[in-house]
């Protein structure tokens, strides 16, 4: 006998409609035919694999859905982590990116370094600058202390009546043709000042190859007499030479003379202030105090000062009061001047 070409019979796939889950039979559905119809070649034993095999899908996935609601949180919240590191990393490479593309388009690379200011550099021009003529100022200076072409081939002296030049270079020490600049200006001018007849003393250098030194010579404006002759006197009261004094010098009539004497002080501070007329006719100051000091003139008339207060004044009501006849001329209070 042949076998039968029917189709299926009609409960059979009642039967596995009923046996297979919804969702399952929407899938068959959709991937395979139903196993009907005269051209089918499916068996019922294929038929029964199938549904094991989707039945044990089933299970498995049921596991994992079940699984995953257990650890779902924290993977989530490794996801959310990650998913925020993704996005700040993407956020920052894009603004790397925009600024990057910021300082190409105002002409200069990433890496390429910040022009200098030019007020930076043109301080470091002038600092290089200074250094430069410091240097070269130093070397000059050493060139010119110890080359011989500065050098003092030339001294002149000024300003000598009574002192000599040759007592004004003995008393400088200064060896010719030595060095301008290792000449101490100052000590030379002390060494001259040294000298009795001199008052004051300057010492310059005359580039290229002079010194000059300038004398003032002490002036005689009082004389006294001493066991070995007339000492002469400035107006600051030093003892400077001894010897003839000159024509009309008057006398100092004084106990102990000199530069730190209050009454030597006194009377010469008197005899300085007066007028140049007054001056030549006075033949001796005596001052046995600083608060009574007269005048002698040389016809004999007599000028009683006092103290040196408002010296100024006396000498110009004693000028005026000299010109009347008397023998005694009373200046001590120059508000109230008398002769006699």
């Amino acid at each position: 006998m042949t076998q039968s070409d029917d189709p299926v019979p009609t409960n059979v796939v009642g039967e596995q409609a009923d046996r297979q889950p919804a969702g399952d039979a929407d899938d068959n559905a959709a991937t395979e035919p139903l196993a009907t119809g005269a051209g089918s070649d499916r068996t019922g034993a294929d038929a029964g694999a199938d549904r094991q095999r989707d039945q044990r899908a089933d299970e498995e996935a049921d596991k994992e859905t079940g699984e995953a609601e257990v650890e779902g949180p924290r993977r989530r919240a490794r996801r959310e982590r990650a998913e925020r590191r993704a996005a700040q990393a993407r956020a920052t490479a894009i603004e790397e990116a925009r600024r990057e593309a910021k300082r190409r388009a105002s002409g200069r690379l990433v890496n390429e370094p910040k022009p200098v200011a030019r007020g930076v550099v043109r301080g470091l021009k002038m600092l290089l600058a200074t250094v430069l003529l410091v240097i070269v100022g130093i070397g000059l200076a050493l060139i010119l202390y110890f080359t011989p072409a500065m050098s003092a081939r030339n001294i002149v002296v000024v300003g000598t009546g009574v002192v000599t030049r040759e007592e004004v270079l003995d008393a400088a020490r200064v060896r010719p043709g030595t060095p301008l600049l290792q000449i101490n200006t100052s000590q030379v001018a002390d060494r001259v000042a040294a000298i009795r007849r001199v008052a004051s003393a300057r010492v310059q250098r005359q580039y290229p190859s002079a010194l000059r030194i300038t004398i003032v010579e002490r002036v005689p404006v009082a004389v006294k007499d001493f066991p070995d002759g007339p000492h002469l006197f400035d107006r600051d009261g030093v003892d400077f030479a001894t010897g003839p004094p000159p024509p009309a010098l008057p006398y100092l009539d004084v106990a102990d003379p000199g530069p730190n004497d209050p009454a030597t002080k006194a009377a010469l501070q008197v005899l300085t202030a007066l007028r140049p007329e007054v001056a030549g006719q006075v033949g001796r100051i005596a001052a046995p105090s600083v608060a009574s000091i007269t005048l002698t003139l040389g016809d004999g008339r007599v000028v009683i000062w006092g103290t040196t207060d408002r010296t100024d004044e006396k000498a110009e009501k004693l000028a005026a009061l000299l010109t009347q006849p008397g023998k005694t001329y009373d200046v001590s209070s120059p508000d109230l001047p008398t002769v006699k």
